[in-house]
């Protein structure tokens, strides 16, 4: 095999198949069907469940088509009978190759072109961010993205990984917020079979998945502190355990992390490590909110408009001038995902081929961004104003968190009690189990 350019490597059992795994880069094993200590078909299991993207050739002097239906069915890419013919297996080595690479090229292609057509803008920081997403693609520097909800962060994590060495291996994602804290180290870390209470099976953490790839770890501003420790010591040491086991695992991950949290105010406050912060910060990148790239507003709204007219489910046409002008100067606290949500309601409801300012005034309704302008135009007294400036910004944190009220009382500032307090005052309704 060597004389054709491959490096081999043999092993006996299971174990050295996995010891082997775990120090080089294996792109293709042939495993026979019938071993002394272990059946083939049982170490095939174990590799694809672990290694998914590895390719595993099954070979038996016993070639049956019960054999040979259940090899493919438990993920062998070919099965091939002995005698081994030296041409054939290498026509078989080619021929994974040639399909590993035709299914990388068509993945890659497909998905840079669909991500990035999702990237618009002109406006020059968004320029300033496509050209550092080409420098540091190539490296393996860790990331933090900042910015609001809505402004694109996962998607940039996803271009940088997709233009970098490990786009054939796995984007791995974890909100750090949506997950309970007593609940993320499993998450991270996996776990073994009957470590704790319903754990039934063995469990592969997002760092075990995302090995070689990309892990990216959203609203990191959220994690626990005790989980920051964790964190930590992985980043350090390049391994860890799962909960309930011994074997040290190791990985190679590039974390890219995103939070739309001053970090430097949460290490002031004591919510986040510094020495984390630190390992983390390597490559900053800040996304601005739409309102300050107002340019590229009228972009977005013919990109989110092709996109059902590419589906032939465009109910109208376009907006009329003084409705643009108005989409322009709305405010969009929920960013680009608020005006793709904004596209989506404008046509279900569309009433006519031409929509005009007081349809997308309407459409737009109580998530308008709140114009003080006309509450110091007006004639109420301060407390009503103030009440009302309240309600539009708790309303709005509430969305942002997904009616998370610990969340949102700590955006804000307060205690849980205190904010159930306002929203009754101001008449908001919160969810009661969180």
């Amino acid at each position: 095999m060597a004389n054709e350019g491959y490096n081999c490597l043999t092993a006996k059992d299971s174990n050295e198949v996995f010891k082997l795994l775990n120090l080089y880069e294996i792109k293709l094993i042939f495993l026979d069907i019938y071993l002394k200590s272990e059946n083939g078909i049982n170490i095939l299991e174990k590799v694809k469940e672990k290694y998914p993207d590895i390719d595993v050739i099954i070979i038996t002097g016993y070639a049956t088509i019960d054999n040979a239906i259940l090899a493919i069915k438990k993920g062998a890419f070919d099965f091939i009978s002995k005698p081994l013919n030296y041409d054939y297996i290498i026509g078989t080595i080619n021929k994974v190759f040639n399909f590993k690479k035709v299914l990388e090229e068509n993945k890659k292609l497909k998905e840079e072109k669909f991500l990035q057509d999702r990237f618009i803008g002109n406006d020059p920081s968004i320029k300033k961010i496509k050209e550092l997403i080409n420098v540091i693609s190539k490296t393996d520097s860790k990331v933090i993205i900042y910015g609001e909800n809505g402004t694109g962060k996962e998607l940039v994590a996803r271009l940088i990984h997709l233009n970098s060495d490990r786009y054939h291996y796995n984007f791995v994602e974890l909100n750090c917020a949506a997950i309970p804290n007593n609940l993320i180290e499993a998450e991270l870390f996996g776990y073994e079979k009957g470590s704790f209470t319903n754990a039934y099976e063995k469990k592969l953490g997002k760092f075990e998945v995302a090995n070689k790839g990309t892990l990216f770890l959203d609203e990191i501003g959220d994690m626990s502190l005790e989980t920051q420790v964790k964190l930590l010591r992985v980043i350090q040491d390049g391994r860890f355990t799962r909960i309930g086991g011994l074997e040290n695992i190791e990985v190679d991950v590039r974390i890219i992390s995103a939070t739309n949290k001053d970090l430097e105010k949460e290490i002031k406050d004591g919510n986040f490590r510094e020495d984390l912060y630190y390992r983390l910060n390597v490559i900053p990148i800040y996304l601005p909110p739409l309102r300050e790239r107002k340019g590229d507003i009228r972009l977005l709204i013919d990109y989110f408009i092709q996109k059902y007219k590419d589906k032939n489910e465009l109910r109208f046409d376009y907006f009329t001038k003084d409705a643009i002008e108005y989409l322009e100067n709305y405010k969009w606290p929920g960013n680009v995902r608020e005006l793709k949500n904004f596209i989506e309601r404008a046509n279900i409801f569309a009433n006519s081929k031409l929509l005009d300012f007081n349809f997308v005034k309407n459409i737009l309704g109580s998530d308008k961004a709140y114009d003080l302008n006309d509450l110091i135009d007006s004639e109420n007294d301060l407390e009503y104003i103030k009440k009302e400036v309240e309600k539009k910004v708790i309303i709005s944190r509430l969305k942002r968190y997904n009616g998370n009220v610990s969340q949102t009382a700590r955006s804000l500032g307060i205690d849980r009690t205190s904010l159930y307090k306002k929203a009754k005052v101001l008449g908001i309704q919160l969810n009661e189990s969180d």
